[in-house]
């Protein structure tokens, strides 16, 4: 993706872009990324494009809001993934959060987990 190129979570907000729409509120929308790790990761997504957490506060919160409210709906394990910048795991530059069910034994492993025992030195 270039800085020219559009963006495809605004493509899909616009309704120019297909998606698997799971949830939809005034400001976000919960969608099945293309690749889902697991059955039940969602994409949390604000509507207004906002490359990252750290550049519009007040839209991450709400947007964490909105993946709260789904979250509630299950008492499934689960993870709430989000990255700011390339060296951090980010690859599209659109804030989103992942909402990742776990389970016992599902394989898999957070980006910074060695499996080993004890804080890193």
């Amino acid at each position: 993706m270039t800085a020219n190129d559009p963006c495809v979570f605004c493509e899909i907000v616009a309704g120019r872009a297909p998606a698997t729409i799971v949830r939809e509120w005034p400001d976000a929308l919960a969608i099945v990324p293309l690749g889902p790790v697991v059955d039940g990761h969602l994409l949390v997504i604000p509507k207004a494009h906002v490359p990252d957490f750290g550049t519009e506060p007040a839209t991450s919160a709400t947007t964490m809001l909105r993946a709260a409210d789904l979250a509630a709906e299950s008492d499934q394990p689960m993870n709430l993934i989000t990255s700011r910048g390339r060296e951090a795991t980010q690859s599209v530059f659109h804030l989103h959060l992942h909402l990742v069910p776990r389970a016992d034994n599902d394989g898999l492993a957070l980006p910074w987990y060695s499996g080993r025992k004890g804080p890193r030195r």
